[in-house]
């Protein structure tokens, strides 16, 4: 197993963040993964990223006990989709149900074998964290209350994914929020931007691009006291998508998940690190930090601050899951930012971090 680790911050011992990249030895080791079928690309250059899509739609359905007769909610509900279609030629539909039971989405996520998979968490105090109005039809209303805490937000499958090879433009922002709407606050996209997309990208980072954002096909929100079940079917015939292939899609990764899972906030399984490297060195790294902190003294440059980072890669004798890592992560580091990212035939993207932004859709900007 190899993880390779960057971490950046004032001190080589002592870093303010981190985030890793697992590549497995092989193919048969690559996770209990698998690939969910192929999905829109909304950067895919046939739409016009200036013109919003036809509809856009949230409908929350009556609030459950259980995961399982979420799912069962959900199945319904789509059945009713196949058989009263839109008639528009684009467009995007949440479904939703709460579920009284508060469940860990990270927990939900490491049962499921899908990819992409992706996992953000909450890092701000209660108070601070956002605010989602829950309502349903008829007795919908979530635990009687109108509003919930979103604590964190996990997702496999994609109903639109955003990938270019390019630096992330305004043109690209524009795709993803044409997607996005005041009418559906929970349908989001989750992903990453490259801090310098001009430079080469290396094997492991191949699928990523240079940014990489998905609407999950199937959301699990974890709130302050309770859960929620959401499901995504997004479509644009320009984009050569239509209704009928986002809907075959949608029921594929749904007739896929998985009902019974176990808390995964247990002990990591004990690894040896076989071997590992800096690069660059601490010497290295030092010098980087005066010369930098030398250029800000003088005064007489637009430089106010540098975020210098290093990469360990470490070789260890046995598998390391990255979910069961991520939520150990979030025990230890209760005023961070936790992420998981994978996109199909990829590595997995872990990170725990103090520094995100957000603009209707939750990003990073990291080093890949």
């Amino acid at each position: 197993m190899e993880a390779t680790t960057r971490t950046t911050g004032g001190r080589f011992h002592s870093p303010g963040k981190f985030s890793l990249r697992f590549r497995p030895p092989n193919a048969s080791s690559r996770q209990r993964c698998i690939p969910c079928s192929l999905s829109m690309n909304g950067s895919g250059g046939g739409g016009s990223s200036d013109r919003p899509i036809s509809m856009s739609e949230t409908r929350t359905l009556p609030a459950v006990a259980a995961a399982d007769a979420a799912v069962s909610q959900l199945k319904l509900a789509i059945s009713a989709l196949e058989t009263d279609p839109p008639s528009s030629s684009s467009g995007i539909i949440r479904l939703e149900v709460p579920i009284m039971e508060k469940i860990s989405a990270i927990d939900w996520l490491g049962a499921q074998q899908h990819l992409p998979r992706c996992y953000f968490s909450g890092r701000a105090p209660k108070s601070e964290r956002d605010i989602i109005a829950v309502a349903g039809n008829g007795n919908g209303f979530y635990h009687g209350k109108g509003e919930q805490c979103l604590v964190g937000v996990a997702g496999v499958g994609s109903a639109v994914y955003f990938r270019g090879f390019g630096p992330f433009a305004k043109e690209d922002w524009k795709s993803i929020k044409r997607f996005l709407s005041k009418d559906c606050p929970l349908v989001r996209a989750y992903g990453a931007i490259r801090f310098d997309a001009t430079r080469d990208i290396s094997i492991e980072w191949k699928e990523f691009g240079s940014f990489y954002f998905i609407v999950p096909q199937v959301e699990f929100d974890e709130f302050e006291d309770g859960s929620m079940l959401a499901t995504t079917i997004a479509w644009d015939d320009s984009l050569l998508w239509p209704w009928e292939q986002a809907m075959d899609g949608l029921q594929a990764t749904m007739n896929q998940l998985f009902l019974g899972f176990n808390k995964l906030a247990k002990p990591l399984s004990t690894a040896a690190i076989l071997s590992f490297s800096h690069v660059p060195s601490e010497a290295a790294w030092n010098v980087s930090v005066k010369k930098a902190l030398q250029i800000i003294d003088r005064g007489n440059t637009d430089l106010i601050k540098v975020v210098l980072a290093r990469c360990t890669r470490c070789v260890t004798n046995s598998a390391i899951d990255p979910l069961a890592l991520l939520a150990s992560l979030q025990v230890e580091g209760k005023n961070a930012y936790q992420f998981y990212i994978q996109p199909p035939n990829s590595p997995a993207f872990i990170g725990n971090t103090s520094s995100y932004f957000t603009e209707r859709f939750a990003a990073y900007q990291v080093k890949l």
